[in-house]
Formats: C-alpha cells, structure tokens, sequence
C-alpha cells in the first residue's frame, strides 16, 4: 500500500472521529450522513453483491455507526475496503483536501421528516454531472416515503344556505368535486357564497367570493337593460342589431304612438304587431300582444300606464316541428376586471304547446302560441315531459342544431353570431355594474370578489339570425319538474334534459372559480382547457372537459373596439369623488370639465351648470328602486353622464359620426389629464410635500388594465377603439 494511501486513510478517519465528537447524539439524524463511497475508492475486482451490501450500509443506524471497526476496515462508517485499485487512486487528484472535497461532493443529504434523499453526483473535473437520477442511491426509508399519496389539498368550502331553487343541482356539483358544503352557513368564512337573488342576499361577507354582482338585478330589468343596449346602438347601430326597437314605459309613450302612426302612413303592409313585457316581471307573467297603443294596460285602479318595455314583435321565427321556440344560453361573468365571459357549450330549447301562425287580431291572445316561456306551457295540455334530449317540450340545443346541419346549415356561423350576441351585450352592461360594484365594494374596502351565471333567452328567426328576447339575472337552475303521478296528485321528478344541461354548468363555473386554481394559474387569463384538470389530482382526472368555453378575451381583438363607453365610466368613477355613491354633484362635475379643458369662449361655467341642472332632471328617478339607489337619489348618475359626454362631443365635432365624435373627445380627456399628471409630478419634484391622492388618468387606468396593456400596440386610446379594417371579424373555427 502506498504512503499516499496511507495518509489520506488518517486524514478521513481523524475528520470522522472530530465531526462525531463535535455533535451531540441527539442530532444524530439531522446530520449530513455519507453514503457509499465513490467508485474511484472501490476495489475494480468487487463483484455486484458486494456493491449492492455496500450500498445498504449507507442508511446504516447510529449504534451501527458506532460500533467497532472490524480488522482491515478503514473508518468507522465508511466500508472502505482493502486492495482498492490502484490505477484509480492514480487518477485522483494528487493533493488530499481536493480528496476530501471530492469525497464530500458525493454524498447524500437526508432532511429531517422528509423522506428524501438528496444525492450529488460529481463528473471527473468536478461540475454537477447532468441527468443524474435521485434515485440511483436512494434510501430504503425514502423509497417508503416515495410510494406514500401526495397530501391532498384542503377542501373548498361553499355556503349554500342562500341558494334557494339551484339548490340540488349545486349540491350535485359539490358532491361531484368532492368539495365541502355547508348548507346553513358558516361562523367562519367560506371560500365560496352562494346566493339565490342578489349580492346582499348576505350582508356580511368581507371575503371569498360570491355568484352575484352587485347591481345586476337592476341592470337586467326590462328597462334598464333596453337603456344600455339603446346607449350601444347609437354608438353602434350595426353592431347591435339583434335587439328589437323598443320603446320605455311611460316616459315615451307619446314617442311610441307617434312612431307607430308614422309608420302606418308610410308603410301600406298589415300592421306590426308588439310585445310588452312589465319592467320586473319574470317567467312570462304580465306579458301580452298588442297591434294598436290604445291597447296597453293601465295600472290598476289609475289612469297611469305600467313600466314596462314595448317592442317588435319577430313574427317570423324559426320553426321545428311547425313550434316556436327560443333558445336558453347559460353565460358565466368571471370578472369585470379584467373582463372573462365563457358561454356553456350546451343549452336549452323550450317549445310553445301550439302550432305557430303568424299573428292576427284572433289569436293575439294565444300565449302557448306566441310565448315560449316553461313557466306558462308547463301548464298547457300539449305540453311534453320527455327523458330524452331530442324530443318533448324541452329539449337540448344540440339537438336541434343537429337537425338544423342535417339540411346543410352553417352550424358554425350560428354559433359565431350568438357568441357575438353574447358579447357585445355583455359589453353594454359592464360600465353600469362597474359603478355598482364600486359603490358596494370601494378600493381599499374588504369584500369578496363576484361571478355570476346569466341566462340568455335568444331567437333564431327564419333566416338563422340570432335575436335578444332578455337576460335573466337569476336562470332557473331546477333539476326537476312537476308531474302529476295520480289524479289531483303531484309531485317532482327529475328532469335528465335540465340535469343534463344545468349541473355541468354549476360544476364547471365552480371548477373554473376554484381559488386553488386561480393562485396556481398567474398567468393573465390562461385557457382553461389548458389548466383543468389539475395536474395530480385524482377527483379532476375523474370529471369531464370543461362544458364552458371562454370566449373573452379570446376575441378581444375583434369586439374591444366596442367599449367606448367604458371608458366613460372610468371617467365618471373618477371624478365621483365620494366613495359608496353612485351619482355625481355638480362639484365633481365641474371639477371633471375643469381638469379636462373642456370649456371655451362660447362654453362657460356657467353653461356648465345650466348643463348639468338640465340633464339630472330629467334622469331623476330613473334608477329603480333598490338599495343603491335609494343612497344616491340625487345627483347625476352614469347614464346622465353619458349623454352629458355625448353631448359635448357633438357640440365640439360637428359633422362626423357620434362614435368619432365621442372617441375624438374622449382623446381630448385623455390627453388633458395625463399632461396634468405631468404637470403634479414636476411640482412635487420642485416641492416635495404630501399632496392629495389623485386618479392615475385614464391610459393607465383603462389601457394598461391586463386585457389590454398586455398587447404592446394598444397603449394609445385611438388603437384600442378604432376598430380593424377587417371589422367585426368571423368567430368561425371555434
């Protein structure tokens, strides 16, 4: 044996003999413990079992470390053997403390409570060899630990005791999930609210989220939702027209009976026929046919017409089966900001109980005729409860768009026209529920975060053109209906159409709302198809793609440019000044032209006022009669304030479009107010003393939003609302 040899044996067995002492016994196992020597210290002549006992000696225990070495060992616990090659020892390297390092850059460090093993292993000129296994010189004991179940992850937790008539079908989905439910509440907070009518079904949630918006019972009322559609299509009166001409209750009335004799003087076909439809009425109740306006019906017991919304009747619907029927779409609004709405792949058909005619004086009055509303054919005669998705009253859209490609329709274009429908009324909502949501739950308040599952009623006209009936803030989500089991006896069964359709889209809404799933997913919104199931996860494995499909911001580029009025809203809520309320004071609303140069030799301050005392007068008492409302009964509200900025731009643009027009002043604003941020940032260089907090302007509060800051080109306000040449492009290929 060589004096090299030699020495370096002492030097390790000294280094072994000090680390031992210098340690207490009790820390024994959170100690780095050396396993199997490197090859280069093995005998070449040492056959594979010898190796492998070799091996096992490296998780040996603490007596076993301690005992005495036996003759011709070379350390206590490092099976060191006699006759090792030489040839090896040569390729070393020749200084014994680069030995060592080597030596040390081999072993494995077991971690305390963990199981596992982490091993170095070194090439021949030191560097961290790549690719090398954890497991080549793994321990029995973290082998053990390796085939354990990964720890599964803490339920999520709904409050279900609000849900009222979704209540099966959510206790369905939660089931399904393996999640937690708590259906009379909770004394600490859940990860999930529930409600059955609006956001302050429960008052006292500060966390979580919850399936309602604040404000979108009121903006889904008749009235409200024909304001922001109307708002639209004098921006737009392209683009939105899928909503029928309508006319508001009693406030144009006279408008009404103008247009309709103007119409009859020009027009020598039959007479157009109406619908009127109660401002907060639901499942078809109020609702009727008239052909003249002396046919509306005053309220009770008064000389005064309802609210309510007339409109154009479609007498020329889509037929099958010789049925009318309308289409009921389930649509989730992930978030407002940044704005996610994703539409169920799947949705119902109702069918009228009466074979349909075109309608006349006599049959004005056939509401299984003309109404396809369940609530009112569950009661008819013909009505047909069926366990299959193709046929019945009630049936899947599928199946009829089955039918429909069957005779060579485009079943992509159909699709792509409602995902449009769905978006751009979506789009009209949005700038109103922002300052809902802002006066409920201020920046800087605690409070949850909101999503909600709409109902869209649609109709398929003759020609395949899809038309808005009304959005429903609170759809229907029974799974089951009434039957009548024995003469005079009833009670309720499931339905398999409604299970079918109405389940998957809870499951899904909550899948997609899991907050495990949104701190594990940062990037801006990611597909969900891509992110679900979750990787490892036995129960998402288990279930079935995703049955809602996200269809914004996936085509933002084809429908942002339609969001002109959000971004008057954002003006507006910046310039409200106190927090919670949702009209603005002529403080705030001079205050608004002032910061934006809005006025001129000929446009005063006092215009100013005359302006803003003219247009609140006529919005007071506008805002129905809710809990917002009631807070903010005077003042200018959003939609005053629109027609307020609409009404500025067509005095300083005279001569082109109101969509330029607006865009051109909206520039204006932005322009203004990013040079008076300019302006603030230099005083408080020159003077460095606390100033009041004010709004970052509009650029950096609409245009750097991640919908759209992410996209390099959309910095400008005139590139993010100028539509494409290619305008409202196709949706095919979805």
């Amino acid at each position: 044996m060589s004096d090299h040899y030699v020495k370096v044996k002492i030097e390790l067995e000294e280094m072994k003999s000090a680390s031992e002492v210098g340690a207490p016994d009790t820390a024994q196992e959170e100690r780095v413990r050396p396993i199997n020597p490197p090859a280069f210290l093995c005998p070449a002549s040492t056959p594979p079992s010898v190796r492998r006992d070799t091996s096992r000696t490296g998780v040996a225990t603490r007596n076993r470390s301690k005992s005495r070495g036996k003759p011709g060992s070379y350390g206590r616990n490092t099976n060191i053997k006699p006759g090792s090659d030489q040839n090896s020892l040569a390729a070393s390297d020749s200084n014994a403390g680069k030995l060592l390092r080597r030596l040390y850059s081999d072993q494995a460090l077991q971690i305390k409570g963990t199981g596992k093993v982490l091993v170095g292993k070194t090439e021949a000129n030191g560097n961290a060899a790549p690719g090398h296994q954890e497991n080549e010189l793994m321990s029995p004991l973290s082998k053990e630990e390796a085939n354990k179940p990964a720890k599964k992850r803490r339920p999520v937790t709904v409050d279900s005791s609000k849900a009222k008539t979704s209540l099966e079908a959510l206790k369905l989905s939660i089931r399904q999930l393996k999640w937690k439910e708590f259906p009379l509440g909770r004394r600490v907070a859940c990860d999930i609210y529930w409600h059955g009518v609006s956001f302050h079904d429960n008052e006292n949630i500060v966390s979580g989220q919850v399936n309602k918006f604040p404000g979108m019972v009121e903006m889904l009322r008749k009235i409200n939702l024909s304001r922001a559609v109307r708002t639209m299509q004098e921006l737009f009166p392209e683009e939105y027209n899928f909503y029928p001409r309508s006319w508001i209750l009693p406030e144009e009335f006279q408008l009404f009976v103008t247009q309709i004799h103007l119409g009859k003087d020009s027009d020598s076909s039959p007479k157009p026929t109406f619908i009127v439809k109660p401002d907060s009425g639901s499942q078809g109740d109020g609702i009727y046919l008239i052909r003249d306006p002396g046919d509306l019906r005053l309220l009770s017991g008064s000389q005064q017409l309802k609210q309510a919304v007339v409109q154009e009747y479609i007498h020329k619907p889509l037929l099958v089966d010789k049925l009318k029927f309308d289409v009921r779409l389930y649509v989730l609004v992930r978030s407002l900001n940044p704005l996610e709405i994703y539409i169920a792949k799947e949705g119902l058909s109702r069918f009228c109980t009466e074979p349909y005619q075109e309608p006349s004086q006599k049959n004005l009055t056939h509401v299984f005729m003309h109404l396809t509303n369940y609530s009112l054919n569950v009661h008819s005669g013909n009505f047909v409860h069926s366990d299959s998705c193709n046929t019945g009253s009630k049936r899947t859209f599928s199946s009829i768009l089955y039918r429909l490609a069957s005779r060579g329709v485009d079943i992509k274009k159909v699709w792509s026209d409602i995902i449009a429908l769905v978006i751009k009324t979506v789009i009209a909502l949005v700038p109103e529920l922002k300052v809902y949501y802002q006066a409920d739950i201020p920046p800087g308040k605690p409070g949850p975060t909101c999503f909600q599952i709409l109902g869209f009623d649609i109709l398929l006209m003759k020609n395949l053109k899809p038309v808005l009936l009304e959005v429903n803030s609170n759809p229907s989500m029974r799974i089951e209906h009434e039957q009548e089991v024995s003469p005079g006896v009833f009670e309720y069964v499931p339905s398999p159409v409604d299970e079918e359709v109405k389940v998957g889209v809870i499951r899904d809404t909550l899948r997609l709302i899991d907050p495990a799933q949104r701190k594990q997913h940062t990037v801006p919104h990611p597909d969900p198809e891509e992110i679900l199931p979750e990787a490892g996860s036995l129960e998402e494995n288990a279930l079935p793609s995703l049955c809602l499909k996200q269809v914004f911001p996936k085509y933002t580029k084809q429908f942002n440019y339609l969001r002109l009025v959000e971004h008057i809203a954002t003006l507006f809520l910046r310039f409200l000044g106190v927090k919670g309320t949702m009209r603005m004071g002529p403080t705030a609303f001079r205050t608004f032209i002032r910061n934006c140069k809005l006025t001129s030799s000929s446009f005063t301050m006092a215009s100013v006022d005359i302006l803003y005392i003219d247009i609140t007068r006529r919005w007071t008492g506008t805002l129905p009669d809710s809990k917002e409302a009631g807070s903010c009964s005077t003042g200018m509200c959003l939609q005053a304030f629109v027609e307020a900025f609409f009404y500025l731009a067509g005095r300083r643009y005279r001569g082109v479009p109101l969509r330029e027009q607006v865009l051109s002043l909206l520039e204006v604003c932005e322009s203004a107010l990013e040079g008076q941020g300019h302006e603030e940032k230099r005083l408080h260089r020159l003077n460095p003393t606390p100033s009041p907090a004010s709004a970052p302007p509009i650029s950096t509060q609409l245009l750097n939003s991640p919908a759209i800051a992410r996209r390099p080109q959309d910095y400008r306000l005139h590139q993010t609302l100028r539509p494409s040449a290619k305008g409202n492009m196709g949706l095919n290929g979805q």
